[in-house]
């Protein structure tokens, strides 16, 4: 097939998703971004998404419909306690409750498809592996893994007109590099949302591993964090 200069971002609508984007764009990507309604516990980073998507300008913007909420397994698709106030030596002791089962291995799935409808190869995702709180579909084993399984598995793979190549640009950077890196891109971060437990009106509760992650985060780039927290 004749290779074409698109791009699939996933787009979660927080700090990390938005520097990914921003990024494809900087590499002469025409972005087709791709978020998802799976029965989270709020619409609040959908939102995010929708207003990152436009400010970066995304070509397109689609939000696909499905429902994790019907297997649970995490606080973020039940009505499980979200962790408060973690050390962040606690972050790192065990997978937190805040795991989707199987999360990125599905978002990724659904990039794969519509990346081979859009005849491209690239996929973006922004996972990393240093200031995450230790989920194991974040690693790049996991991202090895599932690139070879994509090129095993699709029509245009197996018939050698594409190689799917998975972008992580994000996977070996700080939370600070990160930021810095968004900066320098004119990624407003003040779109942005990461907070697993927000209030009601939207705010960020200031205390989930997400919330002291970015917080931390500005605080090492030295850039003043634009989130408004409750």
């Amino acid at each position: 097939m004749k290779e074409t200069n698109k791009a699939v971002v996933l787009l979660s609508g927080g700090l990390d998703s938005a520097t990914a984007m921003a990024i494809a764009l900087d590499m002469g990507f025409e972005v087709h971004a791709l978020s998802f309604s799976y029965g989270q516990r709020h619409t609040t980073e959908l939102e995010a998404a929708k207003k990152v998507a436009k400010a970066l300008g995304a070509q397109e913007h689609r939000i696909a419909n499905i429902d994790l909420s019907s297997f649970g397994g995490s606080a973020l698709t039940t009505d499980m306690a979200v962790p408060k106030g973690r050390a962040p030596r606690d972050m790192e002791k065990e997978i937190p409750i805040t795991y989707v089962p199987a999360r990125n291995t599905i978002f990724l799935s659904f990039a794969l498809a519509w990346a081979e409808v859009l005849e491209t190869s690239h996929i973006f995702i922004g996972v990393n592996a240093v200031d995450y709180s230790g989920y194991p579909d974040c690693r790049p084993e996991y991202i090895r893994a599932f690139t070879a399984m994509a090129n095993l598995a699709t029509k245009a793979g197996v018939e050698g007109r594409t190689s799917i190549v998975i972008h992580t640009p994000l996977i070996d950077l700080t939370k600070a590099q990160i930021i810095q890196k968004g900066i320098s891109l004119g990624v407003d971060y003040s779109l942005t949302h990461s907070c697993y437990d927000p209030s009601p009106r939207g705010k960020a509760c200031g205390q989930c591993d997400s919330c002291l992650l970015r917080k931390k985060g500005f605080a090492q780039a030295g850039v003043a964090d634009p989130t408004q927290y409750s």
